[in-house]
C-alpha cells in the first residue's frame, strides 16, 4: 500500500482528495492536515507520499518542505509533490529550490492525482505541463542571471561528464517516467536505474530528479514538455 498523507489548510479539499485517493486499491490516506501539523504526522505515519499545499496560513508549504529530513543513502524522506492554484505561482521556483519531487495544479483530474501519487511512490517525476513550461522558463532565467540569483544549473562540463546509459536514463527520467518503467524500457533491473539516476545527481549537482529533468531540458537533452 502507499501511505499518502495530505497537508492542505481546506478541509473539504482534502476530504476530497482522501476520497479520491482512498478509491484506488493501492493507495491509503491515514491522515490530512494543516500545515501546523504537518511536521507531527509525517513523523508519525511516516507516508511515502506527501501532498503539499504551497499556499497555507500560519505555516505554509515552503516551511513544511524545507522541515523534511535531508536526502541521504538509506535515509527516510518522502516524496513530496507540491500543490498550487496557479502555474505561475512564484513560491514554485522556491520550491524546487527546496527538493520538491512534483507540482501539481489543484484543477488536476482525479484520475491524474491518483496517477500522480503511483509515479510519485515508484520515484518517478511529476509535472503538470503548465507548470513544468512556468519552472523552465525560470530555471533558464535564475541561470543566465547568475548562480546567486537563481538555481544551480549544470553546466556543459558536468553534461559531457555523464555516460551513454546516463543520459539515456535522464532523458526518460525528464518524460516523468518511473524508475520501473525506465528499467523496462532499458532491459535492466529497478536496482541499475537507481544507481544511475544516484550518479546522474551526483554528476549534475542537482538535489532531485525534477531539477535534474529541468536541466535536461535547460541543455538540449531532452525535449521540453508540450503545451496541452
Amino acid at each position: 500500500m502507499i501511505r499518502v498523507l495530505i497537508v492542505d489548510d481546506e478541509l473539504l479539499l482534502r476530504s476530497c482528495m482522501q476520497q479520491i485517493l482512498e478509491s484506488e486499491p493501492d493507495i491509503t490516506v491515514p491522515d490530512t492536515c494543516d500545515g501546523a501539523e504537518a511536521a507531527r504526522a509525517i513523523a508519525r505515519h511516516r507516508p511515502d507520499v506527501v501532498l503539499l499545499d504551497l499556499k497555507m496560513p500560519v505555516v505554509d508549504g515552503l516551511s513544511v518542505l524545507r522541515q523534511l529530513p535531508a536526502r541521504r543513502p538509506g535515509g527516510y524522506r518522502p516524496a513530496t509533490a507540491m500543490l498550487t492554484t496557479f502555474s505561475k505561482d512564484e513560491d514554485i521556483l522556491e520550491a524546487l529550490r527546496a527538493g520538491a519531487d512534483g507540482f501539481l495544479l489543484k484543477d488536476s483530474a482525479p484520475d491524474q492525482l491518483a496517477h500522480s501519487v503511483k509515479v510519485l511512490a515508484d520515484g518517478g517525476t511529476v509535472l503538470s505541463p503548465a507548470v513544468a513550461r512556468s519552472v523552465i522558463g525560470g530555471y533558464v532565467a535564475g541561470a543566465a542571471r547568475g548562480p546567486q540569483e537563481g538555481p544551480r544549473a549544470a553546466g556543459g562540463q558536468e553534461a559531457e561528464s555523464l555516460t551513454e546509459r546516463e543520459r539515456q536514463v535522464l532523458a526518460r527520467l525528464a518524460e516523468g517516467l518511473p524508475n520501473a518503467e525506465i528499467a523496462r524500457g532499458l532491459q535492466v533491473s529497478t536496482h541499475t536505474v537507481r544507481d544511475h539516476v544516484s550518479m546522474i545527481l551526483a554528476k549534475l549537482g542537482v538535489e532531485n530528479r525534477v531539477q535534474a529533468a529541468v536541466t535536461a531540458w535547460r541543455l538540449g537533452l531532452a525535449p521540453a514538455p508540450r503545451r496541452t
